[in-house]
């Protein structure tokens, strides 16, 4: 692997012998310490070999006496790479640009990438680097990580622990959100439990204070299920703190009305399209071509980061704007299409309906269309906790 890469930097020659000795070539690269690898003997009089670049200069010179003919085959390396640019000054100075863009941009951060967070953002986490001074183009040597905690850290009260470590172009923010501790029941605070929706009880567990429903029996919304006040043998009542819940069969009826007929889009009537290139928070137009800002015109944005081929990532984004502008007509759709969409409205409002821990254990649905509208019903039974704890007046 050493000589691998000693060789591509030196430049290597591969160079073709013919000679009626082709041997005594040998030789002299033998006696004068000329380096040469992957010998293939093509016949009686020819060969060839490698060699590096600083040789095939020596070995030109050594056989000037020896009948033997030398023809330089190809030339890979670094010498040969750069010798192409000898004349090509534009070129070269691209290059010895490119070079520098790509070894001074390795002391910037480019790209971020977050770990460790559920509840908070990576957008909220990101904003709060930014008003502290470390965003797009800032120095990746210039993190102070104690500074940094002290500062963002007041800015994320869910994050107990963060840091910035770079690597490269890339900025890795590794998160520690805080764990919260539940809260604190006052049992010293007189509460009842009442219904919050009608319901067939079906479980009580009654923490604290007196049940006041059976499983079996009926509840309408707002009626007492466990009680904070009961009877005392040595006062006239006493006062807890009413805690519990109660599951009970619930059941709903929910109504849409869907429309037959819908606006739908049809093939483009126009378009245009815009190509700029993002290099950190700098936007620089590369091509347009007219503009649309109208209500009847979509916008299409891709962004395709750069990079190179081991998978680095490059500052510079090349923006696509493509508006496009529709023309719509009126399709009539089928009833089945209007009771599909029926349906999947009512049953995401129904879930959204249902208390935390809630489950659907039956639906039933019906249509009717009724003009250009199609009425969509959903009866559902459900099982959910009905109960909701609310704190008595003082006295």
């Amino acid at each position: 692997m050493y000589k691998n890469i000693t060789n591509f930097l030196q430049g290597t020659v591969c160079v073709r012998v013919e000679s009626p000795c082709p041997e005594r070539v040998l030789n002299l690269c033998s006696a004068r310490a000329i380096a040469f690898w992957d010998l293939r003997w093509e016949s009686g009089t020819v060969l060839s070999f490698k060699t590096t670049r600083r040789d095939w200069r020596r070995l030109q010179k050594g056989c000037d006496n020896l009948n033997a003919t030398l023809k330089r085959q190809r030339e890979t390396g670094v010498p040969g790479f750069l010798a192409r640019f000898r004349r090509r000054y534009a070129l070269l100075i691209g290059l010895g640009l490119c070079v520098l863009l790509l070894f001074g941009g390795s002391f910037f951060v480019w790209d971020f990438d977050v770990t460790g967070n559920e509840t908070v953002t990576d957008e909220q986490i990101l904003r709060a680097l930014e008003a502290y001074g470390i965003g797009i183009g800032t120095p990746g040597l210039s993190i102070d990580q104690e500074d940094l905690r002290n500062h963002v850290l007041l800015e994320l009260p869910d994050v107990s622990w963060l840091a910035v470590n770079v690597r490269g172009c890339t900025a890795h923010v590794q998160v520690v959100e805080r764990v919260r501790s539940p809260a604190i029941v006052d049992r010293d605070t007189a509460a009842n439990v009442i219904a919050v929706k009608d319901g067939l009880v079906t479980k009580v567990e009654a923490l604290d204070g007196q049940a006041q429903v059976l499983v079996g029996g009926t509840v309408t919304k707002g009626q007492l299920l466990i009680s904070g006040v009961v009877d005392s043998t040595r006062q006239v009542y006493r006062l807890l703190h009413g805690m519990g819940s109660v599951w009970a069969r619930t059941w709903y009826e929910l109504s849409v009305r869907v429309p037959l007929e819908v606006t739908e889009k049809r093939e483009a009537a126009q378009k245009t399209t815009a190509i700029s290139l993002d290099f950190g928070k700098n936007r620089f137009k590369i091509y347009t071509k007219g503009s649309m800002l109208d209500s009847g015109c979509d916008k299409i944005i891709k962004y395709n980061q750069l990079t190179l081929p081991g998978g680095c990532a490059l500052p510079v984004t090349l923006v696509r704007e493509t508006t496009v502008r529709y023309e719509t007509e009126t399709v009539t759709r089928t009833r089945e299409e209007a009771e599909a969409e029926g349906e999947a409205l009512l049953q995401d409002y129904l879930l959204s309906r249902l208390s935390e821990g809630g489950s659907v254990s039956n639906t039933r649905f019906a249509s009717a269309q009724q003009g250009k509208y199609l009425l969509c019903t959903l009866t559902a039974e459900c099982q959910e906790q009905i109960g909701r704890q609310v704190l008595l007046p003082e006295e």
